[in-house]
């Protein structure tokens, strides 16, 4: 049987690491930084680390309607979506991650835009400035 991406790369505890990794090139990002300013940032990673997790094949799940729920008051836009994937991307490329490996992740990652994006649904319509 295959091992899954999170397997093979020690689990929990590295996913953690990539996870505070990708929150320190985040945190450094003019643009993705505003998004955090009151945020309880122990709670929002054990809650990444779960969600990166689940796109490795790791043991924890979450659904698109959990993602597009959580997301939505944020008003994330494209723009914002696209710079986060990229720190991603990065930061897997900087905890040794195989690129066949990365484009996987990377890719879920990607899939999961518009449960991540803002697109005005909901009763709010206009944008708030992050």
């Amino acid at each position: 049987m295959a091992r899954t991406i999170f397997e093979r790369y020690g689990g929990f505890a590295t996913v953690s690491r990539i996870v505070s990794g990708f929150y320190n090139g985040v945190l450094d990002d003019p643009l993705l930084a505003p998004y955090f300013t009151s945020v309880d940032m122990a709670r929002l990673m054990d809650h990444q680390t779960k969600f990166i997790a689940t796109i490795m094949g790791g043991p924890a799940s979450y659904t698109n309607e959990h993602l597009a729920r959580v997301h939505e008051r944020l008003h994330i836009t494209d723009e914002a979506f696209d710079r986060a994937a990229l720190v991603l991307r990065e930061t897997l490329e900087d905890h040794g991650m195989d690129e066949t490996d990365i484009g996987e992740v990377y890719g879920s990652f990607t899939a999961r835009r518009p449960f991540i994006v803002w697109s005005g649904r909901g009763a709010d319509a206009a944008p708030v400035a992050p």
